[in-house]
């Protein structure tokens, strides 16, 4: 009877299945794979086990605080209208740079000009009243008293045109300093009472970089420590931290950090996502591979190491910083075997011998 395709293609794969692994069993694996596998299996009653070492030498570092934050406008400003009034003209664009002093919006002069002028010219006669009190009190015809009189009626008089002033100067709504007029809530015959607003302006030089530190960091870091952040543009800016929270967020247990920067063009706007990297110090430091990292009976995060009399040690070491070379951790003091394979085999204390050093 003849054989059907389907069965002689599968006597065809099991063949090659077999030639395979018998070939393999021949020849050998993967020769890296067996030394690892020979280096981190459990070793034979009565024998020291086998460990894989790197040598990592003790290196001076700066220290870095790697975090996620945001630009932020050092000021934001809600300008508010100080007298009533309707509004008249609005001199500033929105979105435009604005320096202090400059009107955003004015509002109609109405009676303020009068009154401004009928207080003037109160005081200019009582100016004139004042004189001639003087001048009669010198020759008898009036008393002291008189001329006090004179003299506070003369002071009212400053005061009204003092204060007319300043309400004939109050229709002119000012930007409190140099920034951008980012909102306007008042257009051109809009009625403003006391207290509503005119506008917004944000003040973006310099401009801040915030970010939420980890209480296990927050205490490494100081006013004044140099820090730079990189928008998701990729643009790159250079700062100083200008202040560190002293309470934490209770919902988070961060801490607020601010770090100002440069924005003369204030051409950085207010919202952008960055990555912040800011200085703590430098402080020694050791390169190893992120592998070596292991937890000791009490949960510490730190690395096995071979010391010279070829026994096992532990020490708990804090990452400072992840690289395509490995990691960056403190902790370690002198240059250092640290064990790379073989480590989850080992205790603290164990003789080891070393199968491979680099």
């Amino acid at each position: 009877m003849r054989m059907k395709s389907q069965h002689i293609f599968v006597i065809a794969v099991l063949v090659v299945v077999v030639l395979f692994f018998l070939v393999r069993g021949l020849f050998g694996g993967d020769e890296s794979s067996t030394a690892q596998a020979k280096a981190a299996a459990p070793a034979k009653a009565g024998e020291a086990p086998s460990v894989q070492v790197k040598l990592s030498q003790e290196t001076v570092r700066p220290f870095e605080v790697v975090l996620r934050g945001r630009t932020e406008s050092a000021r934001a400003v809600v300008v508010r209208s100080e007298t009533a009034g309707v509004v008249a003209q609005t001199p500033a664009q929105e979105g435009s740079l604005v320096r202090k002093g400059q009107v955003l919006c004015r509002l109609a002069v109405d009676a303020r000009q009068a009154t401004l002028d009928q207080a003037r010219a109160n005081l200019r006669s009582r100016q004139l009243q004042r004189q001639a009190a003087a001048q009669l009190a010198e020759k008898g015809y009036r008393s002291q008293t008189q001329v006090l009189e004179a003299q506070a009626a003369l002071d009212a008089a400053q005061a009204q045109v003092r204060a007319a002033e300043i309400a004939l100067a109050q229709v002119n709504i000012t930007a409190p300093f140099t920034g951008v007029f980012d909102k306007r809530d008042a257009e051109v015959g809009t009625y403003l009472s006391p207290g509503q607003p005119c506008g917004t302006v944000l003040e973006l030089n310099p401009l801040l970089v915030v970010g939420d530190v980890p209480e296990t960091d927050a205490a490494r870091l100081s006013v004044g420590a140099p820090a730079s952040a990189r928008l998701v543009s990729g643009r790159l800016l250079n700062g100083r931290v200008r202040y560190v929270a002293r309470e934490a967020d209770p919902a988070t247990r961060t801490y607020r950090v601010e770090i100002a920067v440069p924005n003369g063009q204030m051409d950085v706007r207010s919202g952008l996502s960055a990555e912040l990297r800011v200085g703590a110090g430098v402080g020694a430091a050791h390169l190893v591979p992120v592998s070596a990292l292991v937890l000791d009976a009490a949960g510490r995060q730190g690395v096995r190491y071979v010391l010279p009399d070829t026994r096992v040690a532990f020490a708990p070491v804090t990452v400072l910083e992840e690289t395509p070379q490995g990691i960056w951790v403190s902790g370690l003091a002198g240059p250092v075997r640290v064990i790379t394979v073989g480590q989850s085999f080992v205790a603290d204390g164990q003789k080891v011998r070393v199968a491979q050093a680099q």
